[in-house]
């Protein structure tokens, strides 16, 4: 099977990376204590979140479509989402803003405007999304181990490892997927593959060196 055939369909959450690696000791360091506010502040969005997903969990059974405003709601909290977890577990440098707003952090999402959904998946998307938890769960692990080993690091020489990196950039996408099927975004189902969005072997090589 050739590359091309194993490169796999791109996916409507898509992750932007715009970081150059370097790391600020002093911030590496105090990581998790700076994270405390983003951290408050993303649990009490959250429980919003939580709601306004049940109200347009019934927008999007009857009309087939997410309500816009509840739409936009959700993608400004899942691209919040990345940015804290991009933060905490060292994925990238800069301290996030609190808005979620798009283009202002070197790990990004794309995400889609509000479009029709089966309403099918819709109404059993809990069900659905069970093992795409379990796999972001696994994930989850790595991602940890991750941080640990490129806080070492990135206090040491002031830069994170490019495999580490990627690796975490790689994890974050993924659990962006699986939130943005569960809050309605979209109904196309996470999917774990390394190959996403991949251009093609040459392509990896050079971003490598």
């Amino acid at each position: 099977m050739s590359y091309e055939e194993s490169r796999v369909d791109d996916h409507p959450i898509g992750l932007v990376v715009d970081d150059d690696l370097k790391r600020n000791r002093v911030t590496v360091f105090f990581r998790l204590l700076l994270a405390i506010p983003h951290l408050v502040w993303l649990a009490l969005w959250g429980v919003v979140v939580f709601f306004a997903t049940i109200v347009n969990w019934f927008a999007t059974l009857f009309r087939g479509t997410p309500a816009r405003s509840l739409h936009s709601f959700a993608s400004r909290y899942v691209r919040y989402q990345l940015h804290v977890y991009a933060f905490l577990f060292l994925a990238a440098n800069p301290f996030p803003g609190f808005d979620g707003a798009s283009g202002r952090y070197p790990l990004d999402l794309q995400l889609p405007e509000p479009g029709r959904q089966n309403r099918w998946k819709t109404g059993f998307r809990i069900v659905l999304a069970v093992p795409a938890l379990l796999v972001n769960s696994a994930l989850s692990y790595g991602l940890y181990a991750a941080a640990f080993l490129t806080w070492f690091v990135a206090l040491a020489r002031g830069s994170a490892p490019w495999g580490l990196r990627n690796f975490s950039a790689y994890v974050l996408r993924y659990q962006a997927q699986v939130d943005a099927y569960l809050l309605l975004l979209t109904d196309a189902y996470p999917h774990a593959s390394p190959l996403e969005g991949a251009e093609s072997p040459q392509h990896e090589f050079a971003e490598a060196a």
